[in-house]
């Protein structure tokens, strides 16, 4: 199972202004510098609690169903699915027809059940699911402790940006930055 971004977000969950503003910052000199630390936190917010913030696509590439014929979709919330693709032992692909299999966004993860079992024949990624996943297209469609946690961890990262090697970073995360994410791990067994 490979689980990969196919299209990035148009946007970022917190804007420039909005961290420059946090850090009480007024030039434009460091504005690339801020920038790659607002994409940084993002990803690191995203992988931290498998949710995506602003809506982007993803895939998931399986070599076989499970028995129960059930797939959970370890991103979230997942929005719509947009395609369910199996492919044969000469590489032909073949859509699914949405009446093949029932999908359960509300639960986290997000799940796919077939209902009729999709006849492939590649081995390896024989089956690939695509998604939509995301609050919104817009920062503001983001739950706010999440927006927060992206400037606590900007303002630190920031503050800490000289005093180690590049290869050295992320020196460290700030104090309650963990606790703003848990909230919105997946909870495991």
């Amino acid at each position: 199972m490979t689980l990969f971004r196919t299209v990035e977000p148009t946007a970022e969950p917190v804007t420039l202004a909005e961290a420059k503003a946090h850090l009480r910052l007024a030039g434009s000199g460091e504005d690339d510098l801020l920038a790659g630390l607002i994409r940084a936190a993002r990803e690191d917010v995203e992988r931290s609690t498998g949710v995506a913030l602003i809506d982007q696509h993803w895939r998931l590439s399986l070599d076989c169903l499970p028995r129960n014929d059930t797939i959970s979709l370890l991103r979230h919330p997942v929005r719509e699915i947009t395609g369910v693709t199996a492919f044969g032992s000469e590489g032909e692909a073949t859509l699914v027809s949405p009446d093949d299999y029932f999908v359960d966004l509300d639960s986290r993860p997000a799940r796919l059940h077939f209902l009729r079992r999709p006849s492939y024949g590649r081995a390896l990624n024989g089956l690939e699911i695509d998604f939509r996943a995301g609050f919104g297209e817009a920062g503001t469609d983001v739950p706010d402790l999440l927006r927060r946690a992206i400037l606590l961890l900007v303002a630190h990262w920031y503050e800490f940006r000289a005093g180690y090697r590049p290869d050295e970073q992320p020196v460290s995360y700030p104090p309650g930055y963990e606790r703003m994410l848990s909230g919105h791990r997946l909870g495991r067994l």
